[in-house]
């Protein structure tokens, strides 16, 4: 199966790798992002032109940074993101959001537009704050050190910017570290950022909102998951829920209706290849992998019966995890990774499991050498492909839907929603006629 992209990519969400700025953009350079996509001459056919309403924008190719970081420029697009409604642009607050997981560090800036919201600023670095958490049920004192070494960045940037109003969480290292309320309060006390450890259910349903656009309004399922550091998110949505599904594609509607049960596995990329190895992975390490989060998985699907409830029913899955997006990578064969060719693209389930097996007769070196791998994921890549692998295996899905974006693109728009400035704008004219089209096509 041919892989199939809607159009450039719009997001700054979980990507391997980001490629986030990790100093000042340059204000000519930011872009307009956006939940949503306008087709595009590609030479690729639209799966049933559920993408076809909006275009994105995207970030030129940038060069990753000796320390994890990555540095990069935003570049202006045609865009149509999420749609507020706003009639100028000057004079709008910056919001931020930051998503310190067990893994990376990334913070998003970004004030209204009339078309949605414009990145102003953006930052990312592998910390791998929950390194070695699943053995000592404790965060280290490197980890911690290199965290507060991202933080500080994180915290120069949202004082130059003067920003008004943030939301700031971390998830399951702090979440299940016994030091991890203690880690945060001494973030709180030598930065003044004050972060919120997220439920579980609260990550699952703002890692759904941050995607969600994707969705293609014509299936009656879909699965969301989220393949973290330290903790895995399924999200199983019901679209029938929804009156209006058109709505969702647009930024108009509130997924949550849709949402009929989801699930935070204790399990991630670090915490499975510390268990089992993520450097020499055989196939019998990866099939004892696949077989331990099949274990995790089969009570919540006894529970819901999914297999059944969606049988012969029309159905897709959205990973938003750097599981998904370092496979799309790779099976386009960047040579550096381009986020307006992953996100949003269509991926075959068979083209996933050629990928896996590629990935899974390489050497550590080898997979180092992948462009849109290396070194600082080449031990952690196979530990997501066997998430994904079992989630494939108990939820068979001919079609899977890639998102680059995800809790802070969430984040960012609840805030809007809440100060009033997120609100459903008109398309410019003509393209309603042009998603018309696309979907009949």
């Amino acid at each position: 199966m041919t892989p199939e992209n809607s159009g450039p990519d719009a997001c700054d969400a979980a990507g391997p790798p980001d490629k986030s700025d990790d100093g000042i953009t340059d204000p000519a350079d930011l872009s307009d992002l956006s939940q949503s996509h306008h087709g595009r001459d590609t030479g690729q056919q639209l799966l049933h032109g559920a993408a076809a309403s909006t275009q994105v924008s995207d970030r030129t190719a940038s060069r990753p940074n000796g320390d994890g970081s990555s540095t990069g420029r935003y570049r202006s697009q045609d865009a149509a993101p999420f749609s507020n409604g706003l009639s100028h642009l000057g004079g709008e607050k910056i919001y931020g959001a930051l998503d310190l997981g067990t893994n990376n560090c990334r913070l998003l800036l970004a004030r209204p537009s009339r078309r949605g919201f414009r990145v102003v600023d953006a930052f990312s670095r592998i910390i791998r704050l929950g390194e070695g958490v699943s053995q000592t049920g404790r965060l280290s004192e490197l980890a911690m050190d290199r965290t507060m070494e991202a933080l500080k960045v994180c915290a120069g940037k949202l004082q130059r910017h003067s920003v008004s109003r943030t939301r700031l969480v971390a998830t399951q290292a702090c979440r299940v570290a016994a030091n991890g309320p203690a880690f945060v309060d001494r973030v709180r006390n030598n930065f003044n950022l004050d972060i919120e450890i997220l439920t579980p259910e609260i990550e699952a349903h703002l890692a759904v909102a941050g995607c969600a656009t994707l969705i293609d309004p014509a299936t009656d399922y879909v699965l969301v998951f989220d393949i973290g550091g330290g903790s895995s998110e399924i999200i199983w949505l019901d679209m029938t829920r929804l009156g209006v599904r058109q709505d969702v594609l647009t930024g108009r509607g509130d997924v949550d209706d849709a949402i009929v049960a989801w699930e935070s596995l204790p399990v991630g990329v670090v915490t499975l290849a510390e268990r089992f190895g993520g450097r020499e992975v055989t196939a019998e390490s990866f099939a004892a992998m696949s077989d331990a989060v099949t274990k995790l998985l089969l009570p919540f699907e006894a529970k819901h019966d999914f297999r059944s409830r969606t049988a012969g029913k029309p159905m897709h899955f959205l990973g938003t995890s750097g599981t998904v997006t370092t496979i799309a990578g790779v099976m386009l064969g960047l040579e550096r990774y381009d986020r307006k060719r992953v996100d949003g693209i269509w991926l075959g389930t068979e083209d996933i499991k050629d990928v896996t097996s590629d990935l899974l007769a390489q050497s550590y070196e080898e997979r180092i050498m992948q462009p849109c791998i290396g070194r600082e994921r080449a031990d952690l890549v196979l530990a997501g492909c066997a998430i994904l692998d079992a989630i494939l295996r108990l939820w068979p899905s001919d079609r899977l839907r890639v998102a680059d974006r995800g809790l802070r693109e969430g984040i960012l728009m609840r805030l809007m929603m809440e100060d009033g400035v997120w609100r459903a704008g008109r398309r410019r004219r003509g393209r309603g006629r042009r998603a018309k089209g696309a979907q009949a096509s």
